[in-house]
């Protein structure tokens, strides 16, 4: 989860629509716990807690492994535990979709591979149980991964695989102008503005769409210039003067032309064939376009590289994305879900992680690795933006922030209403969410 492209968005499915936000808000606000996951927050509190002694056959529940790599290592955990298989559960690639089928409280999963964001929200509706931190290898993990795993000073989930953007560039394009991959966000505007159109191409594009993507462009923006959604309290910070200035970032290039408006139609695999197509100077994206991008079929095989996100100043900040790995509150082997964990999240699995299913595994010296790095070559810039990015808000109420904080984004960067009066009307709307 969160490591994947999201769901097709060509026009005729749109996600953003007026009419479904505003069924979703009341006097400004969208609705809250008090709603649907307030529900099902009470459905879960009614089931039966499991044993958490219980040993014996177990499901590993998770979104679609869409590179076929999960079974094979299972297989080697259950060659090692006949009496203790696990058994994998493939539930529908839309995250929606698994949110709803993991959440709620039920005894039919043991392991629950969780988006990053979903932690705080499962562990505060009771439906995953707290974990011994000693019972797993957290000490060879990257540092960062860690800070979506806990909930109210706990850890509730193990982290399973990491993720943070990188900044994709042409190599050959930048080469010829003599110019060098921008570290600041005026270079980054500079070029796009100026090589870009010279070369008959489109300058800089994220995942500008309303829906997750965009919040994490904007909380990138946002933090970036120093500002933020929420504060180490949870209150609402976001109608300060530095998250104006990251918001009004991505406004202003698509003001000045040098971010292009279909941008504002692009998810991730929107984006990825924008610039695999040869149509974008730069890219904003994660590290799963990369092998893609090199690929033989590619327009661009050989002809880009990868650095870290520019910021005001020089480098700026990345938001983590991944997965985590629980165990339901509700399991019967509670035991052995946690001794599948620590297999899974053990240094030889998560380097299949890597060279099996492509994503970025949370072990620190796996990005160090030299035959890695040779197959690899991005793991390195790849680990300076895990180690820069910070987690998306921490709180139950993530999904309605998320949601609001997209639609008020979206709203700026058409121009119809300006970075200050739309970030000052989110904080209220911030306000009613998270009391």
């Amino acid at each position: 989860m969160g490591t994947q492209p999201a769901e097709d968005s060509r026009r005729d499915r749109h996600p953003w629509d007026r009419r479904r936000f505003g069924q979703l808000l009341v006097g400004g606000a969208v609705l809250a716990a008090g709603g649907v996951l307030g529900r099902r927050a009470l459905a879960g509190d009614a089931a039966t807690p499991g044993d958490p002694d219980g040993t014996g056959p177990v499901t590993l529940a998770t979104g679609k492994d869409t590179a076929g790599y999960l079974r094979g290592v299972l297989d080697g955990w259950n060659a090692a535990h006949p009496a203790e298989p696990a058994e994998l559960v493939e539930l529908p690639a839309a995250a929606d979709e698994v949110h709803a089928q993991l959440g709620g409280g039920n005894g039919r999963f043991d392991v629950l591979n969780l988006d990053v964001v979903w932690t705080a929200e499962f562990a505060a509706r009771g439906w995953i149980t707290p974990l011994e931190e000693a019972q797993f290898p957290l000490g060879g993990f990257l540092p960062p991964v860690l800070s979506s795993a806990r909930f109210a000073g706990r850890l509730y989930a193990v982290p399973y695989v990491t993720n943070a953007a990188m900044l994709y560039y042409r190599s050959d394009i930048l080469d010829a102008a003599g110019e060098r991959p921008p570290s600041t966000w005026a270079e980054l505007a500079r070029l796009s503005g100026a090589v870009a159109p010279a070369n008959g191409m489109a300058g800089y594009a994220g995942q500008l769409s309303p829906y997750e993507g965009l919040t994490v462009n904007v909380l990138e923006a946002v933090r970036s210039a120093g500002g933020d959604v929420l504060d180490a309290d949870g209150t609402p910070v976001v109608d300060s003067r530095q998250a104006q200035a990251g918001l009004e970032f991505l406004a202003g290039g698509l003001r000045g032309g040098w971010i292009p408006q279909e941008a504002l139609r692009y998810q991730e695999e929107e984006s990825r064939e924008a610039f695999q197509s040869g149509r974008l100077l730069f890219l904003r994206n994660w590290p799963y376009v990369y092998p893609q991008a090199a690929s033989g079929g590619s327009a661009v095989a050989g002809r880009f590289g990868v650095v870290p996100l520019p910021g005001p100043h020089g480098p700026g900040s990345g938001v983590l994305g991944g997965s985590a790995l629980a165990v339901s509150r509700f399991s019967r082997r509670q035991r052995t879900a946690r001794a599948l964990i620590a297999y899974l999240s053990g240094r030889d699995v998560q380097r299949q992680v890597l060279v099996r299913g492509g994503l970025p595994p949370v072990w620190a010296d796996l990005y160090e690795d030299p035959e890695l790095l040779e197959r690899f070559p991005y793991l390195p810039v790849l680990r300076d933006a895990v180690l820069a990015a910070g987690s998306r808000p921490g709180i139950p109420q993530y999904q309605q922030l998320s949601l609001a904080l997209s639609a008020t984004s979206y709203e700026v960067l058409l121009g119809r209403r300006t970075a200050a009066d739309g970030l000052a009307a989110l904080a209220g709307d911030l306000r009613d969410i998270v009391r």
